[in-house]
């Protein structure tokens, strides 16, 4: 009897110490051992039934393993999560800047090659003849349209005629936004605007000046957004007929028929410098971002590399004629056209032309009085393989430079009637605007008496993208 009653005051005592807890409440009184090795196997068999049955349980073990954790495991284990968000992020702001330094690598590899001239980016393969009813003419000249240029954004486009105006046109609505009127001969003194041919045109890369030359020996300067008249340059002694602004400057280049360059700082209203070599007037110039300018010399038959800087120049001869336009493909090449019937690719490095193709846009004419037709205007897209020329043979025709620019290739033609005269791609290369006239832009031998005088806007489609869209 007494063992009896020890053995219920013990189990009396467990109840009382309220270890409830630890024990099982079907006791069967064979011992500890058993219900420990029993809740060690309920421990192991995670993955059972009854946890999955009862996630709750699962939830009750981390928070006992929580409870047991001493303050220092709690420690140890936040700072080695804390490390691991570290490294994570580390390796994360590593792979940006790798991908950042690779984009800037490419960025400033491909600035190397431009100012190299070894930039070529080949489009003229996928570039495919727009649809004739996809051209558009704008008309609102009097006369033949002389020269033009494409505002940086390509949202307007300047053009300049004969009749001595400019009109500022929006590409998208071929709408007229201004019109600075031309006046009459002896007007000068009371008239704002020209009051001769007008034959050149350059606009700053930032859109902030607008220049104009005419046949009268003035350069004038506007703001192309109010399209007011800010300043009058004077010096020339004959017609201005190339106009340039160095790239990323408000450095202004002009040529004329007096046979020299001038130089000038537009933001100071000032001139800087003349420049001579020419033995013939000036037809055409053009510029880049270098401190250096090329110009056609007409019936001198030369192209000159001009080295402001270093006040130096560098003579080319190739054409059997008076050459009459230039354009810089990229900063070490560039294409002309002349009387002769030709295109030139020429580089600096070369006296010579890269590559030339006679009569180009063919010729007119019977028998041994057979003409080449003349070349009266050329384009390039920058770093591109793309350039076109234009002659009165009532076409535009597109052309594909040879890798390392030897060797032109006709890609096709669009249909334009008169001369044009002046040539300009878009900065983006989605369109090409030709300037065109009933004559030519320098002079008036004869005339093309179908011809409207305007501008055409021509789209520049893309097989590429043709083909994305229809996938």
């Amino acid at each position: 009897m007494s063992s009896f009653f020890i053995k219920k005051k013990v189990i009396s005592a467990a109840h009382n110490k309220g270890d409830l807890k630890r024990k099982s409440n079907a006791d069967d009184g064979k011992g500890r051992s058993k219900k420990f090795n029993k809740r060690v196997d309920e421990e192991i068999s995670s993955d059972s039934e009854d946890e999955r049955a009862d996630p709750s349980r699962r939830k009750q073990d981390d928070e006992d393993y929580e409870i047991d954790e001493t303050p220092q495991d709690k420690k140890l284990r936040l700072a080695k999560l804390y490390l691991e968000q570290l490294r994570e992020e580390e390796d994360k702001k590593a792979e940006e800047e790798s991908f950042e330094a690779d984009l800037i690598a490419g960025r400033l590899q491909e600035d190397l090659l431009e100012q190299k001239g070894k930039l070529q980016r080949l489009i003229a393969k996928d570039l495919i003849a727009p649809d004739p009813e996809e051209i558009r003419l704008l008309r609102g000249h009097k006369l033949s349209v002389t020269c033009l240029v494409i505002t940086p954004d390509e949202k307007y486009v300047f053009s300049a005629s004969k009749d001595c105006s400019i009109i500022k046109w929006e590409v998208e609505s071929g709408k007229k936004v201004h019109k600075m009127a031309g006046g009459r001969k002896g007007t000068e003194e009371r008239h704002v605007g020209h009051t001769a041919h007008v034959l050149s045109m350059a606009i700053s890369s930032d859109g902030k000046y607008l220049a104009s030359g005419d046949m009268n020996k003035l350069i004038m300067i506007w703001d192309p957004v109010t399209c007011k008249h800010l300043y009058k340059f004077t010096g020339h002694r004959g017609a201005v007929s190339g106009l340039a602004f160095r790239r990323g400057t408000h450095t202004l280049y002009s040529a004329s028929h007096d046979r020299s360059i001038k130089v000038w700082s537009v933001d100071e209203n000032a001139y800087v410098e003349t420049l001579f070599g020419h033995q013939d007037m000036i037809t055409g110039l053009d510029c880049l971002s270098r401190e250096r300018c090329v110009t056609t010399g007409g019936r001198d038959r030369t192209v000159r590399v001009w080295k402001i800087a270093e006040e130096s120049q560098l003579v080319f001869h190739g054409h059997e004629g008076s050459i009459d336009c230039v354009q810089l493909i990229n900063e070490e090449h560039m294409v002309t056209g002349g009387d002769d019937g030709a295109i030139s690719i020429w580089t600096v490095n070369k006296k010579k032309p890269v590559s030339t193709v006679k009569k180009a846009h063919g010729s007119h004419g019977n028998g041994g009085l057979e003409q080449p037709n003349w070349v009266s205007s050329v384009a390039a897209l920058h770093n591109s393989d793309t350039v076109a020329s234009g002659s009165h043979n009532s076409a535009v025709q597109l052309w594909k430079c040879g890798q390392g620019f030897r060797g032109l290739e006709p890609l096709f033609s669009i249909p334009v009637t008169g001369f044009v005269n002046s040539l300009k791609f878009s900065n983006s290369g989605k369109f090409l605007v030709a300037g065109v006239g009933q004559e030519h832009r320098l002079g008036r031998w004869w005339r093309v008496k179908e011809a409207k005088n305007g501008l055409y806007i021509i789209p520049l489609k893309r097989q590429a993208k043709e083909q994305e869209v229809v996938q």
